[in-house]
């Protein structure tokens, strides 16, 4: 399971981005991008969410976010891509 941080803003995502994506090819087949302990991000964060979505589909996995927070579930409402970031089966 790869963790979100829990700061993910400007400052902070092309290093995460670079940490996840150095080690999401070793993760199992179904990805699970753990978003639960989020508690401060801006926009940003939706961008490294689905950045790793495309890694993951590249490397032909399936791709799911476990505990999105309500504010960040929200904002990917707004910006029409909540459907690209499925909560965890």
């Amino acid at each position: 399971m790869l963790v979100l941080p829990e700061v993910l803003t400007q400052t902070s995502a092309s290093a995460c981005l670079h940490d996840l994506g150095a080690v999401l090819p070793a993760e199992p087949d179904a990805v699970v991008v753990d978003a639960s302990r989020l508690n401060r991000f801006d926009s940003v964060a939706l961008a490294v969410l689905l950045a790793l979505r495309r890694q993951a589909l590249r490397l032909g996995k399936t791709f799911f976010v476990h505990g999105l927070p309500q504010r960040m579930a929200d904002l990917a409402r707004l910006y029409g891509v909540a459907e690209l970031l499925p909560a965890q089966a």
